[in-house]
């Protein structure tokens, strides 16, 4: 179309020329033309757009790891899209959205897949993205449409059910008033508002709108009154339990060796989401091929753990002078860790990987999620003890420690803002910047000097250790402990 009307305008620009007319009142129209023709072509691309998305694979809840509770929870309310009668009989007011929250990766948009195929419903999907426009009026109209569009879509299928998933609503559902220069945010959440109360099922129709976010605190508070989004699901990261279930998931179409330990791999990827664990397996895939291997072993999965968490292995390499520091600073790391919570170290490497030179794995006993203040200061003591270990082998420190640093100073604000420090419990917001540095500097002194004490004894196991680190370029934290043991006769 596109195409037809610059070669009419370029022809009729031409006869124009020809006959020596006036060109100016026809560019201007010309403009006016091409300005509607790109708002309405906006409006149609995103429309036809967001009615094409389908349901793409049939996922189920069983595929879905790691995310009981939420499953129960959200299992609830659909059992109200699919027992009408019964929710009738009863008097309950059905549902009418969900509200998913938790960070990204934990699996929202596959619970949301799930749940249509679980009620037989019919399902779109949009972005929150899609609705916002510089032009007043769009966003509202959009939403219209949309809900118009999911009614449809049901209607052609054969379902008296359909689930609306708007993805990243907080963009679409943000806080009236936040964007004082321009209103087609609030009247765009304005429509939401309205559509969501009109969800009556009169017509033989129940839609079910389930809205995902990470950014819960960004919403406005409307529509999370009952009535719109009468439930909110946290989706949080899974457990040690749950992240073996998505390994489990996510490898059973792979071959893999015998004797993994599918547990290990969970205890060393706390903090992972069903994203991370999904990327750790199929980095695992690719690293067993590359070394023309038919199964994945217990090897290429650790391995993963490092790509998924630093990156890629870097071509660069330090010269010896900065190996040797590097492998004295991971050392040091490694030997406070293991004093002060024994058997927490599950790797030491120099290899360089993404903005990291070398570093520490480590493999907690259990996943934590509260933490005492000797906790903390343990947390604390590790991370400086590279730096201690490098002044105490090598007389100096170096900017290795920078983000060593930056962590503990984290570490010792969190301790005080839990009132945990000798200020007792106060705000941290309202303290003085000069009695909050201060603070600070006190609880990491403390801790350094707890370092330097517990290392001092032992400059030749940090050498020792240094050497075999830069000779393999990475020891496990069983080689660690068997070479603690034999130098000092018991546990470091």
């Amino acid at each position: 179309m596109r195409e037809l009307f610059a070669g009419v305008g370029a022809a009729a620009v031409v006869i124009l020329l020809y006959y020596q007319s006036n060109l100016i009142p026809l560019l201007i129209l010309a403009g006016v033309l091409l300005l509607l023709f790109n708002f309405s072509g906006i409006k149609t691309m995103r429309l036809t757009a967001v009615g094409k998305r389908a349901h793409g694979k049939q996922i189920s809840f069983n595929e879905i790891g790691g995310q009981e509770t939420a499953k129960k929870e959200l299992l609830e309310a659909l059992d109200f899209v699919m027992k009408p009668h019964e929710v009738k009989h009863m008097g309950i007011r059905p549902l009418k959205g969900v509200m998913l929250v938790g960070p990204p990766g934990t699996g929202k948009t596959l619970l949301a897949k799930a749940a249509a195929g679980y009620t037989g419903s019919s399902f779109l999907s949009v972005a929150g993205s899609e609705f916002i426009e510089v032009y007043a009026g769009v966003g509202a109209q959009r939403v219209r449409q949309l809900f118009n569009q999911c009614r449809q879509k049901a209607k052609n299928e054969g379902r008296n059910s359909a689930i609306l998933f708007i993805d990243e609503i907080d963009i679409l559902g943000g806080q009236r008033g936040r964007h004082s220069s321009h209103l087609e945010y609030d009247q765009t959440l304005n429509q939401l508002l309205v559509e969501m109360d009109g969800l009556n099922g009169n017509d033989g129709l129940n839609i079910l709108v389930i809205g995902a976010t990470n950014r819960p605190e960004a919403l406005d508070t409307a529509l999370l009154r009952p009535g719109r989004f009468d439930r909110v699901v946290q989706v949080d990261l899974p457990d040690l339990e749950g992240r073996e279930q998505i390994l489990e998931l996510h490898l059973h179409n792979k071959p893999v060796e015998d004797n993994i330990s599918l547990e290990k791999i969970a205890r060393e990827t706390f903090g992972f989401s069903g994203a991370h664990l999904e990327s750790l397996a199929n980095e695992a895939a690719i690293l067993a091929m590359r070394e023309g291997r038919r199964r994945i072993g217990e090897k290429h999965l650790l391995e993963a753990i490092d790509k998924v968490i630093m990156g890629e292995k870097l071509e660069r390499k330090p010269g010896k002078e900065e190996m040797w520091r590097i492998a004295v600073h991971e050392t040091g790391h490694a030997l406070v860790s293991e004093e002060l919570k024994p058997g927490s170290v599950s790797q030491v490497t120099i290899t360089p990987r993404g903005k990291a030179l070398g570093y520490v794995r480590h493999q907690p006993e259990r996943d934590y999620y509260i933490y005492t203040a000797d906790h903390l200061e343990k947390q604390i003591a590790v991370l400086l003890g590279g730096t201690g270990s490098e002044k105490l082998v090598l007389g100096n420190r170096s900017t290795g420690s920078l983000n060593d640093f930056k962590q503990a100073v984290e570490l010792a604000k969190k301790i005080i803002a839990a009132g945990l420090s000798s200020l007792g419990v106060v705000s941290i917001d309202d303290l003085p910047v000069g009695l909050l540095h201060r603070t600070i500097q006190q609880i990491i002194a403390v801790q350094e000097k707890r370092v330097a004490d517990l290392l001092a004894s032992r400059v030749d196991l940090i050498k020792e250790i240094a050497r075999i680190i830069i000779e393999k370029e990475k020891i496990s934290g069983d080689t660690l402990r068997r070479h603690i043991f034999s130098s000092t006769g018991q546990a470091c």
